[in-house]
C-alpha cells in the first residue's frame, strides 16, 4: 500500500470516526426539539381541555393526549399554541382524546370525561 493510499484511508476512517461522534450530538439536538413541540402542544391541549372540562385536572388529561399524538400530529397543535386554537386544533385534540390508548391513559389516571 502506498503512503498516499494508507493517508487515504486514515482520512476516511478520521471522517467516519468524527461522524459517528457527530451522532449523539444529533440525538440530543432532536431530543430538545421534540421536548419543545411537547411542551408547546401541552400548552394549547391545556387551553382546548380548560374550555370544554371545567373543574378537570388539566395536568393528567392533557399528558394522555399529547402521549396518544402522533409526531406530525404534536407539531400540528404545537403550532397552534402559537396562533391561538383554532377549530380544527379543537377537534383534532378531541379526536386523539378518544383513541384507546388515551382512554386508557384517562382510565389508569382515575380521569372519567363522560362527553367528549
Amino acid at each position: 500500500m502506498t503512503d498516499r493510499a494508507r493517508r487515504s484511508g486514515f482520512a476516511a476512517a478520521l471522517a467516519l470516526g468524527l461522524a459517528l461522534l457527530a451522532l449523539p450530538g444529533c440525538d440530543v439536538a432532536q431530543q430538545a426539539a421534540d421536548d419543545v413541540a411537547r411542551g408547546q402542544a401541552k400548552r394549547a391541549v391545556d387551553t382546548v381541555v380548560a374550555e370544554r372540562f371545567p373543574g378537570v385536572d388539566a395536568t393528567p388529561v392533557t399528558d394522555c393526549i399529547v402521549d396518544a399524538a402522533s409526531a406530525q400530529e404534536i407539531l400540528q397543535i404545537a403550532g397552534s399554541s402559537v396562533t391561538g386554537a383554532q377549530a380544527e386544533t379543537t377537534e383534532m385534540v378531541l379526536q386523539i382524546a378518544q383513541r384507546p390508548e388515551a382512554v386508557s391513559c384517562f382510565a389508569g389516571a382515575g380521569i372519567s370525561l363522560l362527553k367528549l
